[in-house]
């Protein structure tokens, strides 16, 4: 008996002088950053929800759009993604139809198509086109899906209270109309609940978190972080939209055949009711 607390004192000894000549590694930009990416855009292998836009602008006046999403992650960790969203309301932009085929590969751009009802069309979306608004809104395209982490270098800055601030700029400045953004990733879910878009010096678009609730799986084994309302303000032009998220669904059944172009027209049930 004694030998054995005589050997556990020796281990507790040794334990506190490893820590002691190495202590926690801190996590650097490119963890935190791939946490957040990981914690914003692939929890759960599915995803069904329904959005809400609230389109403010300068003015005062406001537009509504209301659309369904459905999210489907491709097999690997935080690899490929494919998205659909489904309009439905108002009346202008009903039936009409968004799907992105999402890569992460170095180099390679995301395939995105819309589909307009009106004209009978399937666009494919430019990739010099995802800095654009998506549906007149503050949203862009890009934002819809998710930025590219490859595409920005990434820097620690000095922690806020209960914050990590990174700093990322894009590696291919001519690509982006901004120069830099700052990303506000709460220390604990690793939601990034701020994100400040620069002109240089200049601060002109900026991303706010406004709700975060916690989302079961559709079997109650997971609960995931969930950003049910966010908000994108327009400096330039004083224009804001709000996006909320509800009836959320997460890991599904999703059949991969419905992210294909040829349900662009008419889409499946699954992204219509």
């Amino acid at each position: 008996m004694k030998r054995c607390i005589l050997v556990l004192a020796v281990i507790t000894a040794l334990s506190l002088m490893i820590s002691a000549v190495c202590p926690a590694t801190e996590l650097d930009a490119e963890a935190i950053i791939t946490r957040a990416n990981h914690v914003a855009l692939y929890q759960g292998e599915t995803c069904k929800g329904k959005v809400t836009f609230t389109i403010t602008d300068s003015q005062d006046r406001v537009r509504i759009r209301e659309l369904n999403i459905l999210r489907k992650d491709m097999p690997g960790c935080d690899q490929a993604q494919k998205y659909m969203t489904y309009f439905k309301a108002p009346a202008d932009v009903r039936k009409m139809t968004f799907l992105v085929h999402k890569t992460v590969e170095p180099g390679q751009d995301d395939a995105r198509w819309l589909y307009m009802p009106g004209l009978d069309l399937v666009k494919r979306i430019a990739a010099g086109d995802k800095r654009t608004s998506f549906a007149g809104s503050d949203f862009l395209y890009e934002d819809i899906s998710g930025r590219n982490t490859s595409e920005d270098r990434h820097e620690r800055q000095e922690d806020l209270e209960g914050y990590y601030v990174i700093k990322n700029t894009p590696k291919n400045p001519e690509g982006v109309e901004f120069t830099h953004y700052l990303a506000y990733i709460d220390r604990k879910t690793f939601i990034p609940m701020k994100v400040d878009y620069y002109k240089g010096d200049t601060l002109y678009r900026v991303m706010e978190v406004l709700n975060v609730e916690e989302i079961a799986t559709q079997n109650g084994d997971k609960v995931f972080p969930t950003v049910t309302e966010s908000m994108f303000r327009n400096l330039e032009t004083g224009s804001s939209t709000v996006m909320s998220f509800s009836d959320i669904k997460y890991d599904i059944p999703l059949e991969e055949d419905i992210f294909s172009e040829r349900y662009l027209r008419r889409p499946p049930k699954e992204v219509m009711r």
